[in-house]
């Protein structure tokens, strides 16, 4: 029944991480509770996370919320990000990327607290500035930080994209940045495929769940949605760096 546990799991982290981003930080300390060794719990993530974060996405390009030729510029940003990011993670401790998990974070949620509201732009009106954001939100996620979903979805936010829209953005770099991180650990034989294939189920599942509701909830519900998430965050990180 231990696959049950994996299913909720990955359904609860992914309803998340799709709403807000932050998924990761409920369900890897879940795994590694379990038993699950980290390498393990981390290629399963990311396993689970390309399929789920595919999932969601397709349901919102499929409804014109966006199209091939704005997501293809995110392929080469998202992959070599990533790549960045794996080549200098072990020039870093786990304290320093918590510290700047808070720092961007803190950053980001006051951003988006206190910003005016912003006229709604075309979804293909990215700023030139804004392609060096989403690379380096990629190179951080390939050195595993934690809320980087949250702070693409601050990101595309703040362009005065609509909710879902940036969803639909998000979830489409997670996509890619997680099948690169998969890789990695497949061709370095982390993979647990009796842990895995589960995962991913019940991420489908949470994703499917969320991407539904997000369309039902107002601008407003889900504007407080993303803010608390990001808050719990900030408060996790903190007693994670002083624990």
């Amino acid at each position: 029944m231990e696959f049950v546990l994996f299913i909720i799991v990955g359904a609860f982290t992914s309803f998340i991480g799709t709403l807000a981003g932050g998924g990761g930080l409920v369900g890897m300390p879940v795994l590694l509770l379990m038993g699950v060794p980290v390498h393990q719990a981390i290629s399963a993530a990311k396993f689970s996370n390309t399929i789920s974060s595919f999932s969601s996405f397709f349901v919102l390009f499929r409804e014109g919320r966006i199209g091939w030729k704005q997501t293809l510029m995110l392929i080469p940003i998202s992959l070599f990000g990533g790549i960045t990011g794996g080549s200098l993670a072990s020039a870093l401790s786990e304290k320093t990327m918590t510290a700047i998990a808070i720092a961007l974070l803190t950053f980001a949620l006051s951003l988006q607290l206190f910003r005016k509201q912003m006229v709604q732009q075309r979804p293909a009106a990215f700023p030139k500035k804004l392609y060096f954001i989403l690379y380096a939100i990629s190179v951080y996620d390939g050195m595993f930080g934690p809320g980087q979903a949250t702070l693409l979805m601050y990101t595309y936010l703040s362009t005065g994209m609509d909710y879902l829209t940036a969803v639909a953005f998000t979830r489409f770099q997670t996509f890619i940045s997680c099948f690169g991180a998969f890789v990695t650990y497949l061709y370095a034989g982390h993979v647990n495929w009796h842990i895995a294939p589960f995962l991913a189920t019940g991420s489908i599942i949470g994703a499917q769940i969320s991407i539904r509701l997000a369309q039902k909830l107002k601008k407003q519900h889900l504007q407080i949605i993303l803010n608390t998430v990001t808050a719990l965050l900030i408060v996790q990180l903190i007693w994670k760096a002083v624990t």
